[in-house]
């Protein structure tokens, strides 16, 4: 399916999780000097947000890059802190647990990406909803028992989705829940806005470039290191290790993907998509794999999840409609074409093949935040 803006690849391109490559950091891929002023730090693979975060950071010297490192890893801890369903003492479980017996007052970080979800949710028209907690909840339990839900269980947990019913006090910073049994879930969105924090914490500490994977959500920005141009990030096929199919090149840009490759609950030998419908209250199954390239990693996380849901045309169409904003689509069955946005193209490096730098898809998919 084409329009005048969409394209198909050939069925080699169907390259689904995100890796890093080309960061050419040395053999050992600890650091290296590049040129008379600025170094590379690769702060390796930590584990936050239920997945592992990787950190490099280009700077004025080693000290102040580690310094920058930490501070972004920092940053995206205290993210988790704030925004996971999965710690009993997180703000946002505390929301769930009050909001709707009485506002509840937050950090200003989680009300502000609630107010960034709102946004979404109205431009994807319910595509994307962070109040989508009820019926996650359901297949959640569905994953545990092997039993799907019922329609009767599904209708009651849809009668509590619904961004109109989430009430943001902007003065106060307070959020409440219009229908009781309400919950948020901000697995869509949140490791994208912390890696955005991140990146603001980096570069106040110093750098003057580095890159940001969480989980396979990725921002580079600013100088990469070995005095390149672009920062490169590969697609990579699943079933083939250290393959890569794709290679993107980005600076000042962020790259997302949500897909049913990794991440997937089997019942009855079908397989369904942890990607939830919101409205429908059923798995996503029109699209096998979406991947946004946007400016912010907040877009990218939030459109690769609303996208997810739609139809191919819907999505296109979403994605059209956004400045600085690109997709790479693949619809779900075997044989089915890769289709992107004509804006893709000038991501896309036709330099040759580059080295492996580090592979996030071995960690993807485990997010819990």
């Amino acid at each position: 399916m084409t329009d005048g803006k969409t394209k198909p690849l050939t069925k080699k391109y169907l390259s689904l999780v995100l890796i890093i490559v080309a960061v050419a950091i040395g053999v050992c891929g600890v650091r290296v000097w590049f040129g008379p002023q600025w170094q590379s730090v690769d702060g390796g693979y930590r584990e936050v947000m239920g997945t592992f975060a990787h950190i490099v950071a280009v700077a004025i010297d080693d000290k102040t890059a580690k310094a920058c490192i930490e501070a972004g890893f920092n940053q995206l801890r205290r993210v988790d802190e704030l925004m996971s369903d999965y710690k009993s003492d997180s703000q946002v479980s505390m929301v769930n647990r009050d909001a709707f017996a009485k506002a509840v007052v937050v950090d200003d970080d989680l009300f502000e990406v609630l107010s960034i979800a709102a946004e979404y949710s109205k431009e994807s028209n319910g595509a994307f909803d962070v109040t989508v907690g009820p019926v996650v909840d359901l297949w959640r339990k569905a994953e545990d028992t092997g039993w799907m839900p019922t329609e009767d269980e599904l209708a009651l947990a849809r009668s509590k989705v619904g961004c109109q019913k989430l009430i943001l006090d902007e003065e106060a910073k307070t959020v409440s829940f219009a229908v009781e049994g309400m919950r948020l879930d901000l697995g869509g969105i949140a490791k994208g806005y912390a890696i955005d924090l991140a990146v603001e914490a980096m570069q106040k500490a110093g750098a003057v470039g580095g890159l940001i994977d969480v989980g396979g959500d990725i921002r580079c920005f600013g100088t990469p290191p070995n005095s390149k141009e672009s920062w490169l990030v590969g697609l990579q096929d699943p079933t083939v290790d250290d393959q890569l199919l794709l290679v993107l090149k980005l600076r000042d840009m962020a790259v997302a993907t949500s897909g049913d490759y990794q991440r997937f609950t089997e019942i009855d030998g079908k397989r369904y998509s942890h990607i939830i419908n919101p409205q429908a209250g059923s798995s996503a199954d029109e699209l096998s794999s979406v991947s946004i390239v946007a400016r912010t990693a907040t877009a990218a996380d939030a459109l690769a999840t609303a996208v997810s849901v739609m139809s191919l045309a819907e999505g296109l169409e979403l994605i059209g409609s956004l400045d600085e904003t690109e997709a790479i689509l693949i619809p779900a069955g075997k044989g089915a074409d890769l289709i992107h946005t004509e804006g893709i193209r000038q991501y896309i490096d036709t330099s040759g093949p580059v080295p492996v730098y580090s592979t996030a898809s071995k960690v993807a998919g485990q997010s819990k935040s």
